[in-house]
């Protein structure tokens, strides 16, 4: 039965087992098409990456024996639209049985259930063979309970997978160190050089220009640094393994102005797009650690692990739970516009122009930079979290939907009214301080709440507390702050208001 087998751009498994043995009956395809690069404006390199990225893996099929269709942005049989072009493919071939693997964002999965309904030939759909969870295994495991806390949830995986475990306990005697991966980098530690790849990809850039894409963000260094291959993949994890890792725990929240990826593991795109499973990243950390354990504390290795078996699977468990009505929600009822700076990275806001500019230039800010810093500040302006996560989905490299939906408009916008998050991640200026050195040469002043020179995140966070007061007031992580509030005076809360104001009406004056 002649066959043919769709890849997706994030579905780049070699260690999928359709790729154990050639058939001569079988036939992959993958497609560059302007149905994925123009739903949301993509940063330039994201493009680059997964175009690049796929075009690798093709040639790999081809190189150990099998037939492949691969379709270039500008190919003039590419007819943009996915199903379409399998349709197209099915005809010409005389394709007699369509297969593909379960899709990962909720669109493409709606898009192909469809089509297999449509056409009268035979279908099968088979697993990604890449997550530790299945899509539903969250929504049973919570199933009955009226929150769904991330930390139950990680224990669980913990225990199931036997990961820093001693017997039913967990290794060290805490299940978490988030409280020791909040230290500030003050430039005493050494940061080695990162590991940068030089990926030519000259032709793609052509190709992009040609095409007429329209992009945001940067792309000056004329080679693609992540990795875009498995044994890339695998180099950058053992490189983070052996010089990122001993102090990636300490510092994984921390944020400078001369420091992009602190020691961070940039292996974010390489999994997202499926080189590497979280399997090959744990067990080689894990594999490390035991080897190394006298030089490694334990809180820097659990630190790391909690995101990968922890957050990483469960975004993906309650995107499926949810979806798609979890795309719409706005609890918090905020309809602002994100300002142009954005795009741009020109305010006088010293942190947000280096998390956006670092953003511009790399496609990159890790998750402190995304959440307390442009996740911040679009939550405390009140901003529509649509346009949110349009520019979350857009500006960054790693970025696919279901790890980034339920990121933004969860944890960063708390626009699900704490399915994921138990309280906004909002802050005032000295969290911000706390934690960066950006700070420290601010056209603003930290310590005040109102003036010219005030700190804007200070009085939009105090404004945004007022403001959403009836949305969380009742809220027991946030009866402190309430109770602060409640002591201030009732002019310095009215000077606090409309200096926010003024900020939300002017920001591209900020």
């Amino acid at each position: 039965m002649k066959t043919l087998r769709l890849i997706l751009g994030d579905q780049l498994n070699i260690k999928h087992s359709w790729f154990k043995e050639t058939d001569a009956n079988v036939t992959y395809c993958l497609f560059e098409m302007r149905q994925e690069t123009d739903y949301v404006t993509h940063h330039i390199q994201k493009v680059i990456g997964f175009f690049a990225a796929m075009r690798q893996f093709s040639e790999h099929l081809k190189s150990s024996g099998q037939k492949v269709i691969y379709f270039k942005i500008n190919d003039e049989n590419n007819v943009h639209s996915l199903t379409n072009n399998i349709s197209k493919l099915i005809e010409e071939h005389h394709i007699e049985n369509f297969e593909y693997i379960f899709p990962d964002e909720y669109r493409l999965d709606q898009q192909l259930q469809s089509f297999c309904k449509s056409i009268n030939i035979t279908y099968k759909v088979y697993t990604a063979e890449h997550f530790y969870t299945k899509r539903e295994d969250l929504d049973i495991f919570f199933k009955g309970k009226k929150q769904y806390l991330m930390e139950n949830f990680y224990r669980d995986m913990r225990k199931k997978h036997n990961i820093l475990m001693v017997a039913d306990q967990p290794e060290g005697g805490k299940w978490n160190y988030d409280k020791s991966n909040r230290n500030k980098w003050k430039g005493d530690v050494e940061i080695p050089p990162y590991k940068l790849f030089k990926n030519g990809v000259s032709e793609i850039v052509k190709d992009i220009e040609n095409a007429k894409i329209d992009t945001i963000g940067k792309f000056e260094t004329k080679t693609f640094s992540y990795p875009i291959s498995r044994s890339q993949a695998l180099e950058q994890l053992k490189y983070f393994c052996e010089h990122l890792l001993k102090y990636f725990g300490d510092y994984q929240d921390a944020m400078h102005t001369e420091q992009e990826y602190l020691f961070h593991s940039r292996l974010s795109f390489a999994m997202n797009i499926k080189l590497v499973s979280p399997k090959d990243v744990v067990t080689t950390v894990m594999n490390y650690y035991r080897k190394h354990g006298k030089d490694i504390n334990i809180s820097q290795v659990e630190g790391f692990i909690r995101q990968i078996i922890g957050w990483r699977e469960y975004m993906r468990g309650m995107y499926w739970a949810f979806m798609p009505e979890y795309k719409s929600k706005n609890e918090l009822n905020n309809h602002n516009n994100l300002p142009d700076f954005f795009w741009t990275g020109n305010t006088k806001m010293n942190c947000l122009k280096h998390a956006i500019t670092n953003s511009l230039d790399n496609g990159y800010a890790h998750h402190i930079q995304r959440l307390m810093i442009t996740g911040n500040y679009a939550l405390l302006t009140q901003t529509n979290p649509d346009e949110v996560d349009d520019w979350y989905l857009g500006i960054y490299v790693d970025a696919v939907e279901w790890v980034q939906l339920t990121n933004t408009r969860g944890m960063s916008q708390f626009a699900d009214g704490g399915k994921i998050a138990t309280k906004p991640y909002v802050s005032s200026g000295s969290y911000i301080n706390k934690m960066s050195n950006y700070c420290g040469d601010c056209t603003y002043n930290r310590n005040k709440k109102v003036g010219e020179d005030a700190c804007p995140f200070n009085s939009l966070y105090w404004n945004f507390l007022n403001q959403k007061r009836e949305q969380l007031g009742n809220n027991f992580r946030m009866k402190m702050m309430y109770s602060l509030l409640d002591k201030m005076d009732k002019q310095n809360i009215q000077d606090i208001k409309e200096k926010a104001q003024h900020i939300i009406a002017n920001q591209d004056d900020y």
